[in-house]
């Protein structure tokens, strides 16, 4: 395949016809979601400089904190938004501001270490880089949702599998994601190389050049034929089925079985200072994720822009990305390879097994980034699965909330089939 190169003047007119009805999908109404410009644009993801303050959250007032809510319109938000839309940090005596809604990674890190935030979900990969690469005080409480992304390649670009996608430009939401970790895991197995380059420059046949885009980017840029695939969170590999003319190749919880993405973080300062509070911040998220498992279809059509405007999509849209998944089309296609697997396209279970953690960090080892990864030499996977999380507060909410009974158990073993 030729190599593309995204310029300004290619994105402008991208002739997909899906442009203008991504564009439109992404105006928030400011008088219900307050939408919050990224001042640190960084293509490359994490910027090597960010240095991330200490005492960005320091201890509590004599009062509880006012709970801060920073999201990405993305479905990894969903427990979060969910316990804020059904009224559960409110029925635990937690006084939430509205969530706010944040278009970049590098945006919602940096508005989480200042304090603006006081609970984010984040990318796994991030709290990992920021915990020992930043010394933050990061702390994973929960997961925020398993599954939920996929690697989309052009409707008509004849790829039909990982080995076909040779002499292509993929692009990943941020360099520490699952998803870069998931479709190098996946290149490698077929036999290919994943670098990182400019785009002009020529690619071998057996090499796949990744470069970030921002998600709402994908869909069009896809449709205009300056990337040949896209690998990111729901709901815009279901954007670009419906607007975009692309199709699922794989699923991500059909290469690795009910895998983390997005976890829910806080300040371990906050966390040490407040530890009731957070017991009832974690209930009602908690809840939220309970609730969301149970009820997808419905918890699609609230968070939708025709229902609660959360997340700006149509509901058609984030319907199919929490509820179409094990269909025909898909078995047939191979973006479903194991049915027979507990996935659905995306799923909600708040406990962060440590198994999933280890095998996490040892990936990261080998998965080709941007900037300095010194930091994961020598990081003991075992070290980051008892230091990294903290696993008190799910527990207990778990024992209060009996009704999430898709957890039997406390461990696992993790099944990879690429």
């Amino acid at each position: 395949m030729s190599n593309r190169h995204i310029s300004p003047e290619q994105n402008h007119h991208a002739q997909c016809g899906c442009d203008e009805v991504l564009s439109a999908d992404y105006q928030i109404q400011t008088d219900r979601r307050r939408f919050v410009l990224d001042g640190m644009a960084m293509i490359g993801g994490l910027a090597a400089g960010l240095t991330l303050p200490m005492g960005a959250a320091s201890a509590q007032d004599a009062e509880d904190p006012v709970l801060r809510i920073g999201y990405l319109p993305i479905t990894d938000a969903t427990s979060l938004l969910t316990a804020h839309a059904m009224g559960y940090f409110a029925d635990e005596g937690v006084r939430a501001e509205a969530p706010e809604l944040i278009r970049s990674w590098s945006g919602l890190v940096e508005g989480f270490v200042r304090g603006r935030f006081n609970l984010v979900h984040l990318l796994k990969p991030i709290p990992v880089w920021m915990r020992y690469n930043n010394d933050f005080p990061v702390k994973i409480m929960a997961w925020a949702h398993i599954n939920g992304s996929g690697l989309v390649v052009g409707g008509n670009s004849g790829i039909e599998s990982f080995a076909e996608l040779g002499g292509t430009q993929i692009a990943v939401p941020y360099w520490y994601s699952i998803h870069n970790t998931l479709i190098q895991m996946g290149l490698r197995n077929a036999g290919l190389r994943p670098v990182i380059q400019r785009q002009e420059d020529p690619l071998a046949d057996d090499e796949v050049n990744l470069l970030i885009l921002p998600p709402p980017e994908m869909p069009s840029s896809l449709a205009a034929g300056q990337i040949d695939g896209y690998i990111v969170a729901e709901p815009f590999n279901a954007a670009g089925e419906l607007l975009a003319g692309g199709r699922l190749l794989r699923f991500t919880g059909d290469m690795w079985e009910n895998h983390p993405c997005c976890v829910v973080c806080m300040n371990e300062n906050q966390v040490n200072a407040s530890p009731e509070w957070t017991q009832r911040v974690i209930n009602a998220v908690v809840r939220g994720s309970e609730y969301a498992q149970q009820n997808k279809g419905k918890v699609a059509e609230m968070l939708s822009r025709d229902g609660q405007g959360y997340l700006p999509m149509p509901a058609e849209v984030v319907r199919r990305a929490m509820t179409h998944y094990n269909e025909a089309e898909y078995r047939e296609s191979g973006a479903v390879s194991h049915p027979d697997w507990r996935v659905g396209r995306i799923d909600f279970s708040p406990y962060p097994y440590p198994s999933a953690t280890k095998r996490l960090v040892k990936e990261m080892n080998q998965t080709l980034v941007e900037g300095d990864t010194t930091f994961l030499q020598g990081l003991d996977p075992d070290f980051v699965a008892d230091d990294l999380v903290d696993y008190r507060f799910v527990e207990e909410a778990l024992r209060q909330h009996p009704g999430a009974n898709y957890l039997d158990e406390l461990t696992r073993k993790e099944r990879i089939k690429l």
